[in-house]
């Protein structure tokens, strides 16, 4: 029997969304959050680097290769205006999951406290459960945005971090600069720490620009950033992710890494450097089509204006949709593919219970199967409510 820790710990959602898309054929998947686009051709090319030198085939230093961690330093200083000091350790991850993690193990003991804004991204809240922690979820006001009222009436003595996510998975929602600093502000008067992850920097549609914490003055001692390249770089399969933590961190978030991978795998990690080369241009050429998309989906969902409430964000490529009915979501969403033949992640997921909730994800489909896949999900939500 799996231990009472791992008993707590929610049933990963995707794999039994992906499950059911299987079992009905012809299935329009409005679930995953990737993008449609591959990476760039210059990761091909750097990936097939590594049969140049025998050494590539053994283990690498933990926190990446040293090519890669200088691009990544010039990419943080250029795209995020965090110029590293000897405050502050890169290391380079297999994703954004795993520097979540590899934060959790060097911050915290069972027992402790994370808060998280809910809607809530469920592997952060599913990796706090893991290792013996509390997830603490503090609702966002009506625009998805931070309530910092609440947020402080959270914080207790077993407090360790406040997570942030912006632009925001599940909303799309993203925290202006003033907002980040108050929150940064409050972790460093608290003694605690915040960590910022960044997954969706490039994906902003509005006029509020993506801010990085660790840019603040005087934030390095208690601010973790985590990166991701699957999303902006069509990197998902690849696993490549990095963070920026206090160097007084170094040694703990090492160990946990090691442990866990040792390193990022080099193949990848030399791919990574080939993506760099291009840099923010590469995803932001795509960013005007995801925008029409985004555009037509919410034109769509504007005829059940009666039957959900979709707030408008403006970022990442997501819709959180507020169902007008007593149907629990996940009831919902099975529903929706096995008579209509599309795929939503209910809102259950993401810590919401209180009502109905559904993600939809626009950023993995072509405009012309977005648009067939949302006009299957207006009129499932039409019918089966």
């Amino acid at each position: 029997m799996a231990s009472q820790r791992m008993q707590r710990v929610q049933d990963p959602i995707i794999p039994h969304i992906a499950s059911l898309i299987r079992e009905n054929p012809g299935t329009i998947s409005l679930g995953q959050g990737v993008v449609h686009y591959p990476p760039p051709a210059a990761a091909a090319s750097h990936s097939a680097k590594i049969w140049e030198d025998p050494g590539n085939h053994l283990y690498a230093p933990v926190a990446g290769i040293q090519p890669l961690l200088t691009a990544l330093k010039a990419k943080l200083n250029a795209d995020n205006a965090v110029n590293l000091t000897s405050d502050q350790c890169l290391v380079v991850t297999a994703g954004g999951n795993m520097a979540f993690l590899n934060a959790l193990f060097a911050i915290t003991e069972p027992g402790d406290e994370v808060i998280l804004f809910a809607p809530c991204y469920f592997n952060h809240e599913m990796a706090i459960t893991m290792l013996g922690c509390k997830a603490v979820l503090v609702e966002v006001d009506e625009n998805y945005q931070p309530d910092i009222a609440q947020l402080q009436a959270a914080i207790t003595p077993k407090t360790r971090a406040i997570v942030t996510n912006s632009p925001n998975n599940p909303t799309g929602a993203v925290y202006a600069e003033p907002t980040l600093r108050h929150i940064n502000g409050l972790c460093q008067k608290q003694g605690i720490y915040h960590i910022n992850d960044e997954a969706y920097e490039y994906f902003i549609y509005g006029e509020t620009p993506h801010f990085s914490p660790a840019a603040i003055a005087g934030a390095a001692a208690h601010t973790i950033s985590i990166f991701s390249m699957s999303k902006s770089f069509g990197f998902a399969g690849w696993r490549i992710g990095y963070m920026v933590a206090p160097n007084a961190l170094r040694t703990a978030i090492e160990k946990a890494q090691d442990t866990n991978l040792i390193n990022a795998t080099v193949a990848s990690q030399f791919a990574a450097l080939g993506a760099l080369e291009e840099g923010a241009s590469y995803p932001r050429s795509f960013l005007s089509g995801l925008a029409k998309v985004r555009q037509r989906v919410v034109g769509q969902l504007a005829t059940l204006a009666d039957k959900c409430t979709v707030p408008q964000t403006e970022g990442a490529f997501y819709l959180f949709l507020k169902i007008n009915t007593d149907m629990h979501a996940l009831t919902l969403a099975e529903q929706l593919i096995k008579q209509h033949k599309v795929a939503v992640i209910p809102g259950t997921a993401f810590g919401m219970e209180k009502a109905c909730y559904l993600r939809i994800a626009y950023g993995a489909l072509e405009k012309a199967k977005v648009e067939e896949g949302v006009r299957r999900l207006v009129a499932g939500i039409d019918k089966l409510t």
